[in-house]
Formats: structure tokens, sequence, C-alpha cells
């Protein structure tokens, strides 16, 4: 077969693959948001059905001697084009897909559509011991799966390596350390330092009367405004908030609202909202090919922690939205701008990944990756998993969750087998300062941009960065192009340290 003809077989393959995998992708987004609680059994059994025959196509061993045949299509000396990076990082799925049997695949997705309801229904009831069961066995499937392609690779090294790389691809446990040591080093007296400062913050005022129908209404106008396509995408309701990208022209977000705490739905959506706007970003054309995904979950996780924080909680931001906030929830009505964003920043160990504020978000990310490093060695007993969490958060944070729904139960990632997921969060704060840096330098009016609610010059540049590259480059690459450095700590934390110090008059 001629490199042409096997390219484009390639890509005709890669695209029914992936029009398999929206399906499947609907299939969990309508059990999170809709699918009634006695419907959990036969949807665990379509999840199966379908990573399986997902599985069976991404390992035909037809698809490698079509990845052979194409290589002369994809000529060296153009490394970035668009025919070189399908042609390799199809190669890399498929070496990757290949190590993992499929009734293993199967069995992984099974568990999960039965674990993610019953640690629901844990959480709920603030239980682990109604959710243990199910957590050692997707530890169980997941230690098989990082053994079958730590072999399959013949890497040798750390079995969480095997699934750190799912999610980033070539980033190592190593590095992640270093990285969390530096973070840790820095964050910590900078946190105590804001507990003991002049200045604080009254959080009262975000704990009114705020109604839900109002939140969600108002938080999609936001959501638009930033560039949000709704005739291209939607925003529901779930447990744990979420962006799925089913297929070009649908873009599912969800969010989770408190009627008597304010941050808790919109922060929610900015954050749903920045992994939104990457994916409406992605080039339709190459639905299917990487050319057409996200460069990794860091990149990722840049994407909406820029547009929560860097945007979100900017005072710029707050000028322009702050006066229809007071028209849309009267109980702000006595609160002035000053106070209100003082509060939206507060900075204090908190028991809550997800509300937790930028100071000490990426020690809530630290705790999980020792912990799920831990459980997967087997150095920690599941059975010991919430009394563990619970000393990580006295060490760490200095406080200590009440139950296990304040503390192991508060995120869904586990119980569908997300294992080396959580240091995405970290490592997309590192990139989304980096890159807001280098936007601000080539953008140098976007504070007034935000004021006027003009935030098509930021997406504009990311679009232009970050959206269009898919797959292109590795996040470090990735970074090095947009911002001519690779990823490192540096900006993050001198933001932090001007933004925080200033605000609470250190």
């Amino acid at each position: 077969m001629q490199p042409e003809t096997a390219y484009t077989e390639l890509l005709r393959r890669a695209r029914e693959r992936a029009l398999l995998v929206s399906c499947a992708n609907l299939l969990e987004w309508d059990e999170e948001t809709g699918m009634p609680p006695a419907g959990v059994e036969a949807r665990s059994e379509q999840r199966a059905l379908l990573a399986g025959l997902i599985h069976e196509r991404a390992t035909d061993p037809r698809l490698g001697e079509l990845l052979d045949e194409a290589q002369g299509f994809a000529p060296p000396a153009e490394p970035d084009s668009a025919a070189a990076v399908n042609v390799r990082e199809l190669a890399r799925d498929f070496a990757r897909a290949t190590c993992l049997p499929r009734a293993l695949v199967e069995e992984t997705a099974r568990t999960a559509a039965l674990a993610q309801q019953e640690w629901a229904a844990a959480r709920k009831a603030a239980d682990f011991r109604r959710f243990e069961p199910w957590l050692a066995r997707m530890v169980a499937l997941k230690r098989e799966a990082a053994a079958a392609l730590s072999a399959g690779n013949g890497s040798g090294g750390d079995p969480y390596d095997a699934l750190l790389d799912e999610w980033e691809p070539g980033m190592t446990c190593r590095e992640l350390e270093a990285l969390f040591a530096a973070l840790r080093q820095e964050l910590v007296p900078l946190a105590a330092a804001l507990a003991a400062a002049p200045r604080k913050p009254d959080t009262s005022l975000l704990r009114r009367a705020f109604p839900v129908e109002r939140q969600r209404a108002w938080g999609a106008e936001i959501a638009a405004v930033l560039g949000f396509d709704f005739a291209r995408g939607r925003l529901d309701d779930s447990v744990h908030p979420f962006c799925m990208g089913v297929a070009p022209g649908d873009c599912r977000l969800t969010a989770r609202y408190q009627e008597s705490y304010f941050p808790d739905g919109l922060f929610g959506i900015l954050h749903e909202v920045g992994h939104g706007l990457y994916e409406q970003g992605l080039d339709p054309q190459s639905f299917g090919a990487p050319m057409g995904e996200a460069a990794s979950l860091g990149i990722h996780e840049s994407q909406s922690r820029l547009w929560e924080n860097l945007v979100g909680r900017s005072f710029p931001f707050w000028e322009r939205f702050y006066p229809a906030a007071r028209e849309t929830f009267p109980a702000l009505s006595d609160v002035a701008l000053d106070d209100f964003y003082l509060a939206v920043n507060q900075v204090a160990p908190s028991l809550n990944r997800v509300q937790a504020d930028e100071v000490t978000y990426n020690l809530h990310v630290l705790v999980r990756f020792d912990l799920e490093r831990a459980l997967l060695s087997g150095d920690l007993p599941v059975a010991e998993l919430p009394a563990a969490w619970n000393r990580a958060y006295a060490e760490v944070l200095g406080i200590t969750p009440q139950n296990d729904a304040e503390g192991c139960l508060q995120d869904v990632h586990w119980s569908t087998g997300m294992f080396g997921y959580f240091p995405t969060y970290t490592l997309g704060n590192v990139c989304a300062a980096q890159l807001f840096a280098a936007a601000e330098a080539e953008l140098p009016d976007l504070a007034g941009d935000f004021r006027q609610g003009r935030f098509a010059p930021l997406l504009g540049w990311l679009r232009q960065r970050v959206h269009r590259h898919g797959r292109r480059y590795r996040a470090a690459e990735l970074l090095r192009h947009a911002t001519g450095a690779p990823p490192q700590p540096g900006p993050f934390l001198a933001r932090l340290r001007a933004k925080y110090r200033e605000l609470y008059g250190l």
C-alpha cells in the first residue's frame, strides 16, 4: 500500500474509534447528570462493551501495519507537520494500548461505572466503608494495568509513571517530587504569613442567600461572555463538576451549587469553561486524529486554572461584573467591591480541594499524589485510607476532616480509575501562570480588556499559542514555543507572592 493511502486509512480508523469513544463519553455524562439510580447495572455493561470495542480497534494488528506503511508519508525532515504528528502519536497510542489485555480494559470500565455510583452514595452518607470494596477493586485493576504497561514498554521503573504517562506523556514521579518540594518550601511559609497578616477578609459575605437558579443563569451568562459557545455546548448539574468534549460541536460542562455559598458555583463554572474553551478551540477537521486532541491533561488544566483564577479572581474582572452580581443577588447589595474581592481571594487552610485558594491548592494535590502512590504500591492498605488522609491533612495543612465526606471521599477520580490525574492540576497551575505572563507581555492592555468585558483578545492568544497545536508538541515543548521557556514554578510563585502580599497588607 502506498504511504498516502495507508495514512488515509489510519485517519479513517482513528476517526471511527473516536466516534466510539464519543458514545462512551455520552453514556458517562448521562450517568453523571440524569440516569436513574436503578440503571447503573445495565450502564456498567454498556460501558464495558464499548470499552472492549474501542480497545479492539485500538489494538488491531492491521493498525500496526498501517503505521509502518504510513511512515513514508511523514518525512523526518518535517517532524512538526500534521502528518508526522498524527503518525507519531498514533504509534504511541497503539504501543500503549497493546500492552493492556481487552478483559482488563472491559473490567475496569465495568467497575468504574459501578464504583462511581457507590462513591456518590458513600459521599452523601459520609461513609467510606461503603465505598471501600470498590476502591480496593479499582486499585487492584490499576496495579494490573501499571504492571502490564511497565512490562510492555520495558521501562521497569516506578509503576506510577506508567499511569501518569496516560495523562501527562513523558512526566515522571521524580520530576513531580522535585516540583512539589519546591512548591511546598515556598507555599507553606507564604500561607503562614498571610494567616498572620493584619488585613483579614470577611468571608461571611460569601455565605448568604444566593438562589441556585440565579447562580445557574448568571454563571451561564458569564460563560458565554468569556467565549464558550452554547450552540456547541451545554451546562448541567452534577455531584462533581467536569467538562466532557463529546465530539466536534458537542462539549458538555457541569457544575454544582450551594445556595448559602457563592464561590462554589461560579468558580466551578469558570474552571470548567476553561476546559470547554480548549475543547472548542481544537481543530474539528482533525477529530479523531492527534492533531485534534489536547496536548496533555496538565495543559488542559492550565486552561481551566487560568480562566478560574488569573481571570476570574482578578480585580479587573470584578470591576466589570460586580455591579451585575449585586443586581442579581440582593444579598450583596451592602457589600463593597473591595471587600468582596478580598473575600473571594481568601487564603486559609481548608478541607476541600475544589474550594481551595490559590496558595494552598497545590498542598491538597500533594496529599493526593502521595496517597495514591502509596495505595498503588501497597504501602497503604485501602482500609487505612481515611486515617492516612486525616494525618496528611493535619501535617500539611494543619486541619483535620470531621468525616469521610470532608476527607477521602470528596473527589470522584479514584472511583473511575483516574490514578495519576491529580498532579496535572498542579502542572496546570504552573503552566497557567507562565502562559498568562506571556499573554500579558504581548497584550499590554489585558486588564483594560477585562474591565470592558472583552475576553476575545486573551482567548485568541490561547487559540493561537495552545489550542490549534493539538498534540503537535509535548507539554514542555508547547510551553517553550508559547512562552520561550519550559514549565517552571518561578512565574507561578512570583505571581502569588506579589498578589497576596499586597492584598493582605504585608
